[in-house]
């Protein structure tokens, strides 16, 4: 496996493989993953992409060659739509799926860190996500300055203040 990968902005024809991401996000406990299908069709998952690019939407896709291997992407969701994550109107809510032979590599700090520097540069005071319990992405958002602010059955809602 090459180590070297890059990042690019996200676009609208990447809206297959930000689903693909979807569904690696979900599916992070071994054992018996959920079908994409199911994953994608559940409104708790698709609000995060249908429409995508939708105005105030940012995202970055990782990249090694060719092949994707990564993405992050931010959300302004609506009061009445919220995501897993959702802490208030105009915070924007991240979702970020890396494949698994990808994971421990960087690229999901390198994704969560671009994301957080474009939300900064949008003016945007937080950023928030929503993580299951035992998730060992935890270590990386805490790492990266997210803080649990509320948390719900199985799941903790995590803000960044942007500096």
């Amino acid at each position: 496996m090459p180590e070297s990968w890059s990042l690019r902005p996200a676009a609208q024809a990447d809206g297959v493989f930000l689903g693909d991401m979807v569904v690696e996000a979900a599916n992070w406990r071994p054992g018996a993953p959920r079908p994409r299908h199911e994953v994608l069709s559940d409104p708790d998952h698709s609000r995060y992409l249908s429409g995508w690019v939708r105005p105030g939407d940012v995202g970055f896709v990782a990249l090694a060659g060719a092949e994707l291997i990564g993405a992050a992407w931010y959300r302004t969701l609506p009061r009445s739509e919220p995501g897993f994550g959702y802490v208030g109107t105009g915070v924007p809510e991240l979702i970020i799926g890396v494949k698994p032979m990808w994971r421990s590599h960087g690229v999901g700090r390198g994704l969560l860190r671009q994301l957080c520097d474009a939300a900064r540069t949008d003016g945007r005071a937080r950023i928030c996500l929503s993580v299951e319990r035992g998730n060992f992405a935890q270590v990386l958002y805490r790492s990266e300055g997210f803080a649990v602010t509320r948390s719900g059955i199985g799941r903790d809602t995590m803000v960044k203040v942007l500096g």
